[in-house]
């Protein structure tokens, strides 16, 4: 691949070249001239713009100047070429839409990383988005950068295995990272390089293998994911429960304006209701919505708590609710 970057910094140094040249030449040819009147005189000669001389020219002037507008009028040239060769084989736009990604990404905070867009990465990216959650994919295959372009998504080309393409992510800021590549062996590297990249990292590993289970959990996964096993267990509860997995489909979360569930951080709430129970709160009067679960700071989870649960720092709440009840629970919390 050609590399443009070298040819445009070359055609620009020539042109500073030619310039010093220029300068430097009329100040020893004669010392009439200041340095700001060699510049002047250098000036107007390469840009052939043709005004007056600062001084009257000897014979070896005019021969320095002939030699100056020659050699300018060579290196113009060769700019024009390598410009119109940059822009014609669009590396200028490419480069300039790179830009922009790379500012967008190192100012972005708390966002997930998607480590591929095949379809668990596309799925996982398309919901992220129904809840206007910042996300980044890395991937490396050109077909699908170009589709994640026309989607206005924002990328990272490269392997995700590679902690340089990590670092373009911004993974140091990030607060979750999702890696969905098709091979155990490069999930488990990729998580590996993000834990050492960011201690805090909550990363959700998709597996196709039992065995890689352990060892991803290992490499430092705080979930991991067995499409193919979620997928046969969805099949067998349609044949066992299949009311009560209908009911669940109605309830899940399809996006931020449609959710049936929503999660509650204890710290988020006034600080009126910290340490104080769930009768105190009373969601259920308030807004309608009703407290299904309680996690606590162990992580661990109280299936339909009782009304004298104390809200802890560091718990979350389970909230169920019809999507209007949510919306009232947004605004009074």
């Amino acid at each position: 691949m050609i590399n443009f970057n070298n040819k445009l910094y070359r055609a620009l140094g020539l042109i500073l070249l030619v310039v010093a040249i220029g300068v430097f030449g009329y100040k020893l040819l004669s010392d009439a001239y200041t340095w700001i009147e060699a510049l002047y005189m250098t000036v107007i000669t390469v840009t052939t713009v043709g005004f007056s001389e600062v001084h009257p020219t000897s014979d070896m002037e005019k021969l320095f100047t002939v030699f100056l507008i020659v050699t300018s009028i060579s290196i113009y040239g060769y700019v024009v070429s390598v410009i119109s060769e940059y822009i014609a084989n669009g590396s200028f736009f490419e480069q300039l839409k790179e830009r922009k990604m790379k500012q967008k990404i190192q100012h972005l905070k708390n966002h997930t990383i998607v480590c591929g867009f095949g379809r668990n990465g596309r799925q996982a990216v398309e919901r992220l988005k129904s809840y206007d959650k910042h996300c980044i994919v890395i991937e490396s295959d050109e077909k699908i950068i170009e589709e994640l372009d026309s989607y206005g998504y924002t990328y990272v080309k490269g392997n995700a295995t590679d902690d340089v393409t990590l670092e373009k992510a911004n993974i140091s800021q990030a607060s979750h990272l999702i890696t969905t590549l098709p091979s155990d062996a490069d999930n488990l590297f990729v998580v590996l390089s993000a834990r050492q990249l960011n201690k805090g990292l909550t990363i959700i590993s998709r597996a196709s293998n039992d065995t890689s289970y352990s060892k991803l959990k290992i490499g430092g996964a705080n979930n991991i994911i067995m499409p193919d096993k979620i997928g046969g267990n969805h099949m067998a509860s349609l044949i066992v429960t299949p009311d009560l997995v209908e009911f669940v489909e109605r309830i899940s979360i399809e996006g931020k304006e449609t959710t049936n569930l929503e999660e509650i951080a204890v710290n988020e709430l006034p600080d009126e209701f910290i340490n104080k129970t769930l009768l105190d709160l009373d969601l259920r009067k308030k807004t309608g919505c009703s407290v299904i679960g309680y996690k606590d700071a162990s992580h661990e989870y109280i299936i339909n708590p009782d009304v004298h649960t104390i809200l802890k720092p560091n718990t979350f709440l389970i909230v169920l609710g019809n999507v209007e009840q949510i919306k009232k629970l947004h605004e009074e919390f």
